[in-house]
């Protein structure tokens, strides 16, 4: 949910600039039935006004995800480059929102202006092509905010890390202030390897199946597929790519020109007549999504394809945390089906996107800043990598969210809290993370639900049975009786004796036939539901 704001001016009406805006995605015990999970930002929208413009770093989710979502309420300049900004394009105009709200613009020397700031994007080496750190310069000295990156000298696709154009950034003026940078590898020791490194070991091993290879990765990683089809062309086979957000990936790169010399592709109803040894499938969902190809596939046929014994499945990727159960889910499938399946394999098939820690103390010793502020990770990763900072003799501070920092002094200082929660993407509309819509759903989920209704006539007395109707319980409790039967002959017994106080108030009404339900429940089945009751009162014409 990367969302980064830096402010210049007079205390309460500093212009400010927006650093990318970024979504996360939810989990069945969080957040069920959730579609997106982004910063709430309300600050930001309240002050909208002050908003010189909006930056993009690069094009995955977590930095890009929330644009089209929160454009409208913000209606500020977007700035990105070619291909971070033709993925952008694309989600905007899927909300009705103009192409052009995003300017491409080139990386530096070109400099753009926006209000106090001056900002210049830089090129860097990711798991996503065109990724770019911004040099942010302002009255009170210069900013470098390295978005995602790692160095990489040979990306295959985008630009390498280049440590002399680094160098230069460091030297002019007075050199580097605040370095704001990336810490989600910090806790890997050993210096990160290029991209460049799986091609011969993918292309073995590709070469080594003899059924069907189906082999799934993040569909922004544009490079690993192209090692990914290079690998299957090498080993004879046709490669289809199935999924949108792979296809997107690889249209946006070739159509802004930095993917070139991409193998020939072929569409599924092709590939369903290619031999299984000589075919080669690239899918989508490497984390495990239901709907992604990789899942449809582990229940069955996608498209016309289906996996069979004798095939081999390859993970090139690493399974971020959180989504283990979604994972193994698949490769148990796959198993149960006699396909193969392939993981990382300690590195061999997949490397990170982030600069591990050596790389990270790289970057600290050549840009040699006065101040530190780390990003890009959890609180125990920012708290790492500000004590590697520290120990150098930089200052350093951790900034949770919602922190506001003030970076104009010697050491970095929090001097305010800004309120800084979750919005919801839930279907079709937002909802905060607080309104307690997501609450009760997983209270329904873990205790189940009992709909009581309850008619009464015009003198307030009970017209019939109260009727009880249950979700997500079980029918019979321990007694062996119907649950609801038991429900329902308290509740009888209750209206029939209660006094005409309670009968004709709805909110006692409602407090007593809930705790009878949960009561009973508790006794019957060891669960308190949640409760609806619904008192109707016929009235007189």
């Amino acid at each position: 949910m990367n969302a980064y704001v830096y402010g210049y001016g007079p205390a309460g009406k500093e212009r400010l600039i927006v650093v990318d805006l970024g979504v996360t995605f939810p989990d069945m015990d969080s957040s069920p039935g959730v579609d997106l999970i982004m910063a709430d930002l309300a600050w930001l929208e309240d002050n909208a006004d002050r908003i010189e413009a909006i930056f993009i770093t690069h094009a995955h989710e977590d930095h890009i995800g929330a644009l089209a979502h929160v454009w409208n309420k913000l209606r500020k300049p977007v700035f990105a480059r070619a291909f971070t900004g033709r993925i952008g394009q694309l989600k905007l105009e899927e909300a009705g929102i103009p192409a052009e709200t995003i300017q491409i613009v080139e990386p530096r020397p070109h400099a753009i202006d926006a209000g106090p700031f001056t900002v210049q994007f830089v090129p860097v080496s990711h798991s996503i092509p065109e990724s770019s750190a911004l040099v942010i310069d302002t009255p009170a000295g210069r900013i470098v905010h390295t978005g995602d990156f790692k160095l990489d000298g040979n990306p295959i696709v985008g630009e390498p890390f280049d440590p002399i154009l680094w160098h230069e950034i460091a030297q002019e003026g007075e050199g580097v202030k605040v370095l704001v940078s990336d810490s989600t590898n910090v806790f890997s020791p050993a210096p990160g390897r290029s991209e460049a490194t799986l091609a011969e070991p993918l292309t073995k091993l590709i070469a080594e199946q003899t059924g069907m290879i189906v082999a799934t990765t993040f569909a922004s990683n544009v490079a690993r597929l192209k090692t990914l089809a290079e690998a299957g062309v090498a080993a004879g086979r046709s490669v289809c790519l199935l999924g949108r957000a792979m296809k997107r990936m690889v249209g946006a790169a070739q159509e802004t020109g930095v993917l070139k010399g991409m193998p020939g592709t072929i569409p599924p109803e092709e590939a369903m007549d290619v031999p299984r040894g000589n075919l080669m499938l690239i899918v989508t969902g490497s984390q495990g999504e239901r709907r992604a190809a990789s899942a449809q596939l582990s229940r069955g046929k996608y498209l016309g394809l289906e996996m069979k014994e004798g095939d081999s499945f390859l993970f090139s990727s690493k399974t971020i945390p959180g989504n283990e159960r979604g994972v193994i889910r698949i490769m148990n499938a796959y198993s149960e089906m006699g396909v193969d399946v392939i993981d990382d394999h300690d590195g061999l098939y997949h490397v990170s996107g982030h600069a591990n820690r050596p790389d990270l103390e790289a970057v600290h010793d050549l840009l040699r800043p006065k101040i530190l502020i780390p990003m890009h990770g959890e609180h125990r990763h920012l708290r790492e990598h500000a004590k590697i900072a520290q120990a150098k003799g930089i200052a350093s501070e951790v900034a949770t969210n919602g922190s506001m920092i003030d970076l104009t002094g010697t050491v970095p200082k929090v001097v305010e809290y800004i309120e800084a929660g979750r919005t919801y993407i839930d279907g079709s509309v937002k909802i905060g993370a607080m309104d307690g819509v997501v609450r009760g759903r997983i209270r329904m989920a873990l205790n189940g639900l009992v709909l009581v209704t309850v008619i009464l006539d015009e003198q307030d007395q009970p017209l019939g049975d109260p009727w009880v109707q249950t979700m997500g319980l079980p029918k019979q409790g321990r007694g062996g009786a119907i649950l609801i039967d038991q429900i329902e002959d308290e509740m009888s017994d209750f209206l029939n004796r209660a006094p005409a106080k309670v009968l004709s108030n709805d909110e006692k009404m409602d407090e007593a036939l809930r705790r009878i339900a949960r009561q009973v429940s508790m006794e019957e089945i060891g669960k308190k539901p949640e409760v609806i009751v619904v008192t109707s009162r016929l009235v007189d014409e």
